[in-house]
Formats: structure tokens, sequence, C-alpha cells
């Protein structure tokens, strides 16, 4: 017998309740003093959405988060707003979000079929995965593109980021830990969510 047709309705709130977090998390940048480029919990939040939501919410509150702030709300790192971000150094960071999201998803999900004791290592690999996978070559791209540097040193100035990501991804995987043992279904499939025969 199919659910009712609740589940569509919790899905776009919790895409809705990602996509602010991120924009919380986006708005006390850290200057890093590299190219523009600030240090934000963003990463953390991004994470988090993949973690959580799994592959498909993760990555649509992410591009949500993406899409009003490229649309003018100053929800990007320190207040930023518009489609002029696009030029900037940050721009292959921002980009990268909702790819990451969804990579991170994708993995824990697979991870999270497993028994419980690997359930923190598996979050932790998958969002370490998302953020040096996805977003970190992504945000190598922008810098190359919009700041006019060679590859080598923008791999350097990405990979700076790369040791505080590190910390941020496994406070990720904690943080979504917890929420998987207070709420076990959050991470089910839509079509298990929705239909049961």
């Amino acid at each position: 017998m199919a659910r009712p047709a609740a589940a569509p309705g919790a899905d776009l709130a919790l895409i809705a309740v990602f996509a602010a977090l991120i924009a919380v998390f986006s708005l006390t940048p850290i200057p890093a003093g590299v190219i523009g480029v600030p240090i934000t919990l963003q990463t953390l939040a991004v994470a988090l959405a993949g973690l959580v939501l799994g592959a498909w919410r993760g990555f649509l509150a992410t591009l949500l988060y993406v899409v009003v702030g490229l649309a003018g709300l100053p929800v990007l790192a320190g207040g930023a707003a518009g489609i002029g971000v696009l030029a900037g150094p940050t721009a292959g960071y921002l980009l990268s979000f909702p790819l990451a999201a969804a990579a991170t998803g994708a993995i824990a999900a697979h991870g999270l079929r497993r028994p419980s004791r690997f359930h923190y290592l598996w979050l932790g690999a998958a969002a370490i995965a998302g953020a040096v996978l996805v977003t970190t070559p992504l945000g190598i791209a922008g810098l190359m593109v919009n700041a006019g540097l060679p590859l080598s040193t923008a791999t350097v100035v990405a990979l700076g980021f790369v040791p505080l990501d590190l910390v941020k991804m496994l406070v990720a995987a904690a943080i979504a830990l917890a929420v998987h043992k207070a709420f076990p279904a959050l991470l089910a499939s839509r079509a298990a969510v929705v239909t049961e025969q």
C-alpha cells in the first residue's frame, strides 16, 4: 500500500533547512589572505547535507543554496551575492558544492549498509572524498580561470585548505552519526520512503 504523500513535503522541508544551514555557516568567513579565498564552515555544512540527507536531497539542498546566492540573496561567503561571484576566485568552490554533497551522500548511503561499528569511518571517508575529490579540484580550476594562477600555484593554494577541511569533515561525520542514530530512517531512499507494497 502506498504511504500518504507527506514524504515529498518532508523532503522539501529538509532541503530548505539544509540550504539555510549552509547559508548560516557561510556568513562569518575568516580572511585567509590567500587570493581572496576565505575560510568558512561552508564545506562542513555541505558535507552534512550529503551525509544526513543522502545524495539526491543533499544535492538539491546545496543547489538551492547556490541558486539563491547567485540570484542575489546575500547568503554566500561573507554575505556575497549575485552572478558576479562566478567571476571571483571562489567560483570553483561554490560550483563544486552540489556535486560534493551528491558524492558524499552516495558514498555515505553505501557505507551505512555495513555493520554499525564502521559507520563513523564510512561517514568520515565519504565526507573526505567529497571534499578532496570534488571540491578541491574544482576549486583549483576556479583559481586558475578566475585568478589567473598556473596549475602549480593554484594547487598549492588549494592544498593549504585541506588540513582544516579534513578536520571539518571528521566533525561533520560525528554530527551525522549522531543524527542517524537519532533518526535511523533519514537516509532512506525516496523509493523506500514513498512506496510500500
